[in-house]
């Protein structure tokens, strides 16, 4: 039997569409701390907190569009998530103290949780349901691309144009995006009477899928140690006077990921849960562990292809797990409720971070950020590791 197609056109548009927010998230995440530290003379502490905050405003925009968006209508969330978007970033040209611009880097995150639960809740629909792990894995290789161009093109800016330059690219780029968006075609997905009756009220099954959970709390402490990448990683570099080549980092860090993830994908699907979940959390930790020890500019990218392949290939394959566990009339609440998770992380890592890092100094931070790998390997092996990697999900047994 042939395979269902996986590359249709809406897949297409979903993922470029999915592109582009990432690209403008990780332009100014990977920039946001330092512009904090040198413009307004904060402490690394409150350059976390700028970077960090946005997650945290992301949120509670998954919080409220994974509760919304299967009633409401998956494309009309997106376009409420861009619209938003829009006027979000163009408030960023009113930037002139500190509060101003956690308020501003909050209310964007909030955007950019709306608008990208509603991709990654649509994208769950076009995939066909026999190349779940594979679909998912290339539809995340738009945020790995965003991961590697985004803070690539924002230290480029930021060092020959000046920070205000990366607002005007968001603009130009959140623009683009909305266009693309235009031409998706959503599926038409019905769903039991049931279920919806079910969700009236308000109760926490509104805004979480309890069977997304375990998963979704690993990806916690993942967010945390990824957040020391992506928040000081600019910093560290200067530190050790490797800074050119942290500005290629990102890129080693997605073309390792683009080169393995098709082949995770597939073993995904084809071996289960484990045979790729043990092996890329390893790999995650041993790629702090390099970070940590970096003298040199080839070290430090050594480290940043571990690190994609760890990292990258768990965020998409975690989110598989818990699309696959939870039933198929809430993939939307199980899409928000891995990413609230992760972004949880994510969020409070830099803030957090940002106390450890005068008592560790960065190196230290690296190698204590591995241990906690370690032990999320552990966690993620009582949670559902020890689980048949092969059982039926409650995914698929509605579709029997």
């Amino acid at each position: 039997m042939d395979k269902p197609n996986l590359w249709t056109k809406d897949f297409l548009i979903v993922s470029f569409t999915n592109f582009f927010l990432y690209f403008i998230h990780y332009l100014l995440i990977s920039t946001i701390a330092i512009f904090t530290i040198d413009q307004f003379h904060a402490s690394e502490s409150m350059g976390g907190l700028a970077a960090g905050i946005f997650v945290i405003g992301m949120l509670f925009g998954r919080l409220f569009s994974g509760k919304y968006i299967d009633q409401v209508g998956q494309k009309k969330i997106l376009f409420i998530g861009f619209i938003f978007s829009v006027i979000t970033i163009l408030l960023y040209f009113s930037i002139t103290n500190l509060p101003i611009l956690f308020l501003v880097r909050f209310l964007h995150g909030a955007a950019f949780g709306v608008a990208s639960t509603a991709t990654g809740t649509i994208v769950q629909h076009i995939i066909p349901d026999t190349r779940r792990g594979e679909g998912t894995g290339y539809y995340g290789l738009s945020t790995t691309l965003a991961s590697a161009v985004g803070p690539f093109f924002g230290i480029l800016i930021n060092q020959h144009l000046g920070f205000r330059m990366n607002f005007v690219a968001c603009t130009a780029l959140i623009g683009i995006s909305f266009l693309v968006s235009l031409f998706l075609k959503v599926p038409n997905v019905e769903f039991h009477k049931d279920p919806l009756e079910k969700e009236k009220g308000f109760k926490l099954s509104d805004f979480f899928e309890a069977k997304a959970i375990p998963i979704s709390i690993v990806s916690i402490l993942i967010g945390i140690s990824y957040s020391s990448v992506l928040s000081f990683l600019t910093v560290y570099a200067q530190e050790i006077n490797l800074v050119n080549a942290a500005g290629f980092f990102f890129v080693v860090y997605a073309i390792a990921t683009l080169v393995t993830r098709p082949y995770m994908g597939k073993l995904f699907d084809m071996k289960g849960d484990n045979a790729v979940m043990y092996p890329v959390l390893i790999v995650f930790a041993l790629g702090l562990i390099i970070l940590g020890h970096a003298h040199q500019g080839i070290i430090l990218l050594l480290s940043g292809a571990c690190i994609g392949i760890g990292y990258g290939t768990f965020i998409t394959s975690a989110q598989a797990i818990a699309v696959k566990a939870s039933p198929k009339s809430r993939i939307g609440l199980a899409t928000s409720t891995f990413f609230m998770f992760a972004d949880f992380g994510a969020g409070f890592g830099p803030f957090l971070l940002g106390f450890l890092i005068p008592l560790t100094g960065y190196r230290n931070l690296y190698e204590t950020m591995a241990i906690l790998v370690v032990a999320a390997t552990v966690l993620y092996y009582f949670l559902h590791g020890r689980k048949k990697s092969h059982e039926t999900s409650s995914y698929e047994e509605t579709l029997v």
